[in-house]
């Protein structure tokens, strides 16, 4: 799967892996799954869940750092600014710096382009927060978002799942 192709899936992901509706108690039951993974697999991650008015879910998994909360925190702004997922903006923008372009005005102390953000969006409304994770490599953190979408919404991980990377 080449890099247009990857955009289309992560475009398709993110138009099935929408809510009918979304509050606390969803932003909770899906940030206390990603919470059990991370224990489980002793993932060092950070999980952050918010509408754009307010953090609804947070936790700091064991290995995790400081810098990781930093690094979501930039990842929620690309997912307000652009409406969709920070790994999808990666691979259009394809910076290897991390920075968007000048002419975008973004600054990298606000913004950085790395998978693992996530839009959170209603059918009919459109995006209203964001999924945020780091800690593992960019495409992962994106894919252990996938897959807890996936699971919350009753879909099957495989059919919306990017290919694993060889090498």
């Amino acid at each position: 799967m080449n890099a247009t192709d990857e955009i289309a899936r992560i475009a398709e992901q993110e138009q099935r892996l929408a809510f009918s509706a979304f509050d606390e108690a969803t932003a909770f039951a899906i940030g206390s799954a990603l919470r059990e993974r991370a224990l489980a697999e002793k993932l060092p991650i950070v999980i952050q869940i918010s509408v754009w008015d307010r953090l609804l879910f947070y936790a700091a998994l064991p290995g995790s750092s400081s810098s990781n909360f930093d690094w979501v925190r930039r990842k929620v702004n690309v997912v307000k600014m652009f409406q969709k997922s920070t790994y999808r903006m990666v691979l259009e923008q394809n910076s290897p710096d991390r920075a968007f372009k000048t002419g975008h005005g973004l600054p990298v102390t606000d913004y950085v382009l790395a998978g693992g953000g996530f839009p959170v969006t209603i059918k009919g409304v459109g995006s209203v927060g964001a999924f945020g994770v780091s800690g593992l490599p960019e495409r992962e953190d994106h894919g252990v978002i996938v897959d807890a979408l996936c699971d919350h919404l009753g879909i099957e991980r495989k059919t919306l799942a990017l290919p694993t990377k060889a090498g």
